[in-house]
């Protein structure tokens, strides 16, 4: 093949798949080898069977896999394409593909929708044959031998699992906590509680913590046993003592904090008794899955989704034969479980959804006492449902990821030139995208070896090669995806985790409704290392960059976290010619590149931009960040080298409350507003930013919704943030459409207000004379101490509130009207709510329910004798565990 036409098939390897989902037409001219193989498109049905896979005579999806590999097994590579027809692929297993299922970097393997198709592959079996259980409204069905899961899915949202809080039980809390569990027999509604359970059901049951080994975890540990005699409740092990009783360690830089032994469960799950509407518990030995359908539901109408596997696909090669030149486009992969953290080990959770599995000094090193295992930080992380190891030039756009149980999709163990661009990821119960391996910071110590293979990759036990820099996760693109409502059931979960790697690049993403951090990167690695002690643990990243993306809404049930967050050595060291001092310039330009992001709406964020543990040589520049915590930028305990130039933040920087770091250079920052007005921003850096910002247009892309509204009063424009904004996006200032529009991109637009008309009523739907109803993520609501949940599954408006779990939280709204309805649930976790309207005295309404039982989207208090005119009504937040908000009837 001449050279001309070796570069352009490797255009093409890349540029191909991606403009073949979009239905582009490429102009580039081929260079034609001789020897060029056939091209090949076969075809793949839900219903498909036979080995013909033609359009007419489709295969099932491991019959196309058959066809793909004997179209591959001859000496020359064939350009295979297979087109998915829609429906669901329900797997019997895990759809592995191999180094006989690859590729070549001219001909990858696509696996592709068809036109106007939406394939899902699927691991959940469909539930039916639904009777009902006696008179307390819980059907019951047969589901599959073996069947285990920790998510039910009904009518395609995630249904909770039975549960209720000890308040709501009658517990009276006075549980005494023990090297083994609780004595409880101070607390005779918990002793009958779980005496009426048998020992089956007593080892069922699940405790949740939220916020018990540190604001920013939620451990979770099920129960061993239940004496009735001595009153105690034993709890399973490792995870109890790796909950309360961590091992300490010298030189930190962050803590790990023990929970009290005294703490009481914030919630107890899993167990049939406690079934409420919406709620479900399966009895897998009994084969027996129940249900009690929420208000307005017919059983016989619903369809409801058991996932079945833990990990969907799974390409895993060996680093002398990797799997390689794969392209997935347009589909779905939803319905899979992740079961490990209903285990003894439980979710003993540390940080980012990584969690202690052995020891209580798993992963410490020398520095903990006693001494742990090597190397420092090698926790266990999460299960990806959709994973890829040993790999070279994967290629996955235009996909949807939902409906998952573990991370959505996992790259590490030698994977080499990954493109992720364009995809969706959203109702994942762990992270969206885990990137690396917290086993491999040091791939080439021959002592880690084997805790790699082990840990790192499925096909570990086959791997013949020496692993070393081969191991590296390498050349990985994050690009134009859509990741938003994930830690649905960890929510210790970050959008995005990065561990160790080269040349990784995340940019114009968007990331939002997120309970924890936007983007990790290097998180635990460097809990020994600052300022004092700055090379405890070294690691290999280098070159990476984080650059462009659009972050809101983060921290929404978890805190001490930020848009961004770094950890540990982010650069190789580049020396002067003298061998030993370091090389600034050169060195940083290998460190982490933080550019050009924006984040906003992060109230509870410590830092935005979070330089913690160890962190070294990064480079923030040309970020944005407002609306989002105390601080705009700083860290506790880092290491140092840190460059703050071209900025443009609403609150301080370079902030560094615990130890100080060796050295941080800022210069060229520029403060703006807490609340910009489109003057305030520059608008290079907004267009730039968030998903479809370059020259890709992603396939799928989040409804269109309002996040922010810059201030209104007498404004001539207003800066409208969000998501799935566009040319095509409607604008109301009221009923009148607005013209002239300027959209930045898919998250920012600004919008003129015409003469005489009030920004303040700006929306994409028309506001309708008469009565109309705002949801509770209307922009022109204002909050104070409120967090948003989104996928409820309650009958909550619109399936989503805010809620406030500290008194003096209020919920704010100007409008123009004479009655005004506030909306929210009535539930046995909450108390009272204060109104007041236009200043006026405060109106103490009770939101507790006559009968003990949730009731969503209920109008909680309404004034209907208001004046014509503006008024402003404000909820504050007075007692209860929580308070809710589900919008405003005006």
């Amino acid at each position: 093949m001449s050279p001309k036409g070796s570069i352009t098939r490797r255009l093409l390897r890349r540029v191909g798949p991606i403009a073949a989902a979009l239905g582009l037409i490429l102009t580039i001219p081929v260079v034609q080898s001789a020897a060029a193989a056939p091209s090949v498109t076969l075809h793949a049905s839900p219903s498909g069977a036979g080995g013909t896979c033609s359009a007419s005579a489709p295969c099932s999806l491991s019959g196309a896999q058959k066809a793909v590999r004997a179209h591959l097994a001859g000496k020359r590579s064939a350009d295979v394409t297979v087109l998915l027809a829609g429906g669901d692929y329900r797997l019997s297993k895990t759809w592995s593909l191999e180094p006989r299922d690859s590729g070549t970097p001219e001909s990858p393997v696509v696996w592709r929708a068809a036109p106007g198709a939406r394939p899902v592959i699927s691991g959940a079996s469909q539930v039916t044959g639904w009777t009902q259980s006696g008179s307390s409204g819980v059907w019951s069905a047969r589901v599959p031998k073996n069947s285990d899961s920790r998510q039910l899915y009904v009518d395609g949202r995630k249904a909770p699992i039975a549960q209720a809080t000890p308040a709501s039980l009658g517990f009276r809390g006075s549980w005494t906590g023990t090297s083994t569990g609780y004595t409880i027999s101070g607390d005779q509604a918990a002793m009958d509680w779980f005496g009426s359970l048998t020992a089956k059901q007593v080892a069922g049951v699940e405790f949740g913590y939220p916020g018990s080994n540190g604001p920013w975890t939620e451990s979770r540990c099920r129960v061993a046993s239940f004496s009735a005699t001595s009153g105690t409740l034993t709890m399973s092990q490792p995870c109890w003592t790796n909950v309360t009783d961590r091992a300490t360690y010298s030189q930190a830089s962050g803590g790990l904090p023990s929970m009290s032994r005294n703490t009481m469960p914030a919630r107890i799950e899993n167990a049939q008794a406690l079934i409420g509407a919406g709620q479900w518990f399966l009895d897998g030995a009994g084969r027996t899955l129940y249900y009690k359908p929420s208000e307005g539901q017919e059983m016989s109408a619903l369809d409801v989704e058991l996932p079945r596997l833990e990990t969907l696909v799974e390409g895993a090669g060996t680093l002398a034969t990797p799997i390689h030149d794969i392209t997935f486009s347009g589909l779905q992969f939803s319905f899979a479980t992740w079961n490990a953290p209903s285990e003894g080990a439980g979710f003993s959770d540390v940080q980012s959804n990584l969690r202690m599995t052995g020891a209580n000094n798993q992963g410490m090193c020398e520095f903990s006492n006693p001494a742990g295992s090597c190397p420092w930080g090698s926790l266990t992380q999460p299960l990806a449902n959709v994973s890829f190891t040993a790999s070279r030039n994967i290629t996955l756009t235009g996909n949807r990821f939902t409906h998952l149980g573990g991370a959505g999709l996992g790259v590490m163990y030698g994977a080499n030139n990954t493109l992720i661009q364009g995809n969706e990821f959203t109702d994942i119960a762990s992270t969206a995208l885990l990137l690396g391996c917290t086993y491999d910071p040091l791939p080439t110590n021959p002592a880690d070896a084997a805790g790699i293979k082990q840990n790192c990759t499925p096909n570990g036990a086959k791997e013949t090669a020496t692993i070393g820099t081969n191991e590296i996760l390498t050349g990985t693109t994050v690009a134009d995806n859509v990741i938003h409502h994930i830690g649905t059931d960890y929510s210790s979960a970050s959008g995005i985790t990065l561990l160790f790697s080269r040349n990784t690049t995340i940019t114009r993403n968007n990331l939002y409704d997120l309970p924890y951090t936007g983007i990790t990167a290097g998180v635990i690695q460097g809990h020994v290392n600052q300022a004092t002690t700055p090379q405890n643990t070294t690691n290999i990243n280098s070159s990476n960059t984080i650059s462009n993306n659009i972050l809101h809404d983060y921290l929404s049930v978890r805190s001490d976290g930020g848009a961004v967050y770094v950890e540990g050595h982010q650069a190789q060291y580049v020396y002067e010619a003298d061998g030993t001092t370091i090389d600034p310039v050169r060195t940083l330009a290998k460190g982490l590149q933080v550019t050009g992001n924006v984040a906003y709406n992060g109230p509870t964020t410590n830092f935005t931009y979070y330089n913690d543990a160890g962190s070294e040589w990064i480079n923030w520049q040309g970020n944005i960040a407002f609306r989002a915590g105390d601080k705009s930028h700083g860290g506790c305990s880092p290491t140092g080298h840190f460059w703050v130039t071209g900025n443009y933040f609403s609150a301080g920087i370079e902030s560094y409350p615990c130890a100080k770091p060796i050295d941080t250079h800022a210069s060229g920052n520029t403060t703006i507003p807490a609340n910009p007005r489109p003057a305030d921003l520059p608008n290079a850096v907004l267009r730039a930013a968030g998903a479809g910002s370059g020259s890709f247009t992603p396939v799928l892309s989040a409804p269109a919704k309002i996040a922010y509204v810059s201030p209104t009063a007498n404004a001539t424009e207003v800066l409208v943030a969000g998501e799935g904004f566009g040319p095509a996006t409607p604008v109301y200032i009221g009923t009148t459409r607005v013209d002239d529009v300027t959209y930045l991109n898919s998250g920012f637009m600004i919008v003129p207000v015409p003469a005489g008309t009030s920004a303040a009523q700006i929306s994409l739907t028309p506001k309708l004379p008469g009565s109309f109803r705002l949801n509770d993520d209307d922009g022109a609501i204002s909050y104070s101490g409120y967090s948003y949940a989104g996928g409820r599954s309650y009958g909550d408006h619109q399936g989503d509130i805010h809620y406030a779990t500290a008194n003096g939280s209020t919920a704010s709204l100007t409008f123009t009207g004479t009655e005004v309805t506030v909306f929210g649930e009535q539930n046995t976790d909450q108390g009272d709510i204060g109104i007041s309207i236009d200043g006026g005295p405060q109106q103490v309404v009770s939101t507790l329910p006559s009968d003990a039982q949730r009731h969503a989207n209920v109008p909680v208090f309404t004034s209907d004798s208001l004046s014509s005119g503006r008024h402003t009504i404000v909820v504050t937040k007075l007692s209860g565990q929580y308070s809710t908000l589900d919008g405003f009837l005006v």
